[in-house]
């Protein structure tokens, strides 16, 4: 029998010869599914269902592969994917005279006095080991630089430092990008986070900067003047970062770290066009700077009806909730000084509250039916103050990344029904083991402790943070629970199932968006997407499951990704 809506027609489209794994719940398998409208009309044997297909329906044969929901990504910055590739790359690059020779043919290119701007050195996704995997164990100098480009100001980006999670940022100028960035004899005392690496016998600057600190300040605030994306780089981005995500069978993605207006316009302006291959929930970013001493009463009540509950937007597009954060660095004033632009991060820089008015501005959003965001599990006191006040059980506020939880702190989000996303990529497989030694062996249990989390009833999405785009990675990580450096598992007792991660995948991701009712499982009357992958996530060797792509990514009953498409 099959799961079957009443049907008027044949289906336009039909995915026939898998292993269907619905994720629905009874965590049933089928054979076929039947698609039309852009929903799903039936789910089944494959006979059952093939008996919906006519002369005009479109007839996938899976040859055996697994079928499964299109992944959610609950905390994706997906538009970064798409702006790696607006500045040229040092990939590939061996030995200083092979940066060299890159910055040599941007320069016979350009026009005089034209800024040449590069990628950081080293290998995407995680730009590890520089500077010691050039030949000289060493960055080249603005003096170098200057011999490449003598006509040009040349300025080598850092990284965005959560790709790699290890500090110092790293940025190379020349001479006259110095200068032109007022950087020299007489400048001003440079934040506590930046150092201008000097040559140790003339004290000159060298050109190489240093930055300790995750968000790179340098070029926000003293390279203000050097080419920046544009709203055209981010439409164009978007849209080849939607391919990058189809192409690992994600379907839609949770921006729960807080989007500002530029980046909500790109996705607009996408999504009018009538281009998106991705469905995207955004979530606000605030810019409290601009605001001065902020009324948060109500101010947030003047947002509600953008914002507050379910938002604005459809199915493809929705804006709704808050991001919320803690106070504003000094290097986050820096940063916020180059606003509307927001570089890498999308998001803007100024989004905190004073830790003593925090209370205030939770209240507030619960009672203009905001739902906020946050990232850190120090917010969880927060939410319990709030909670004495305005019950938060049924408004699924976030905390997202679940890093380190006790018992007790897990007791109280499950109480209070907070929803959750976690980042396996950072807190197991990147810095699993730097915490193991902080906290001790013997509260292990405390890392990324996704067992307890699902046993307690808390809604647990999974998420990249865009590093890699793969949601296989994460669910690979917490299955194996694998740590890059220390070559063993972290915490091996909070591990999930393959088929409890693949629900965090999907079903929970869309719980994090509110939308479980209309995707997140191959179920009839829910939206047709899905994707037929390249290895069973669930029989597979488990170190392999981190390389599962998708053969083909269906979204809306349209296919957006072929991987063999001549």
């Amino acid at each position: 029998m099959s799961d079957r809506e009443p049907s008027h027609g044949g289906a336009d489209l039909m995915v026939r010869g898998g292993k269907v794994i619905t994720c629905d719940a009874d965590f049933r398998l089928a054979e076929a599914v039947a698609v039309r409208d852009g929903r799903i009309i039936a789910v089944g044997g494959g006979d059952d269902v093939s008996a919906l297909a006519d002369d005009c329906t479109k007839v996938i044969d899976a040859g055996g592969r697994a079928v499964i929901p299109g992944l959610i990504d609950g905390h994706a910055h997906m538009d970064r994917e798409g702006l790696k590739d607006i500045f040229p790359s040092l990939s590939g690059c061996r030995s200083i005279d092979d940066v060299l020779d890159r910055i040599k043919a941007l320069a016979a290119a350009a026009e005089p006095g034209e800024w040449i701007v590069t990628m950081p050195i080293g290998e995407a996704p995680y730009y590890l080991g520089v500077p010691d995997n050039l030949r000289e164990k060493r960055f080249p100098t603005r003096w170098e630089l200057d011999e490449a480009a003598p006509d040009n100001p040349v300025y080598i980006r850092p990284i965005w430092g959560y790709w790699r999670h290890v500090q110092p940022l790293d940025s190379i100028a020349n001479s006259a990008a110095l200068e032109l960035a007022g950087i020299g004899p007489g400048m001003a005392e440079p934040p506590e986070t930046i150092k201008f690496e000097t040559e140790p016998r003339s004290g000159e600057l060298n050109g190489i900067i240093h930055e300790w600190t995750f968000m790179p300040v340098a070029e926000l605030s003293y390279f203000t003047m050097m080419p920046k994306f544009d709203h055209g780089h981010r439409v164009a981005g978007i849209k080849r970062a939607m391919a990058a995500y189809n192409a690992y069978g994600t379907t839609s993605v949770y921006e729960e770290h807080g989007c500002a207006q530029e980046l909500i316009a790109a996705y607009r302006a996408v999504n009018g066009a009538g281009e998106a291959t991705v469905r995207a929930s955004l979530v606000y970013s605030p810019a409290w700077l601009a605001a001065g001493e902020a009324d948060y009463a109500t101010t947030l009540e003047g947002w509600a009806g953008t914002i507050g509950g379910v938002g604005e937007g459809d199915d493809w597009l929705r804006v709704a909730g808050i991001f919320a954060d803690f106070g504003n660095s000094p290097d986050n004033l820096l940063r916020a000084g180059a606003s509307p632009y927001t570089g890498w991060a999308g998001f803007n820089y100024d989004s905190g509250v004073p830790r003593e008015r925090m209370t205030e501005f939770l209240l507030a959003a619960a009672r203009a039916d905001i739902r906020v965001n946050a990232i850190w599990m120090s917010f969880l006191e927060f939410y319990e103050a709030v909670d004495k006040v305005v019950p938060l059980n049924g408004r699924r506020w976030v905390i997202g990344h679940l890093g380190n939880a006790t018992p007790d702190q897990i007791r109280s989000l499950a109480e209070m029904g907070i929803a959750m996303s976690a980042h396996p990529n950072r807190h197991i497989y990147k810095s699993g083991h730097l915490t193991r030694e902080e906290i001790g062996r013997e509260n292990e249990h405390h890392i990324a402790p996704y067992k307890s989390v699902r046993d307690s009833g808390i809604h647990m999405a999974l998420s990249t943070d865009n590093v890699p785009v793969s949601l296989f990675y994460p669910i690979w990580q917490t299955v194996s629970r694998y740590n890059m450096y220390s070559k063993d598992a972290i915490a091996p007792d909070q591990a999930l199932s393959r088929q409890d991660a693949l629900l965090a995948a999907t079903m929970e991701g869309a719980y994090l968006t509110c939308e479980e009712n209309i995707k997140g499982s191959i179920e009839a009357g829910k939206l047709a997407d899905m994707a037929i992958l390249t290895d069973d996530p669930l029989t597979c060797p488990e170190d392999a499951i981190k390389d599962i792509a998708a053969e083909t990514t269906i979204v809306g009953g349209r296919i957006v990704h072929e991987r063999n498409a001549t």
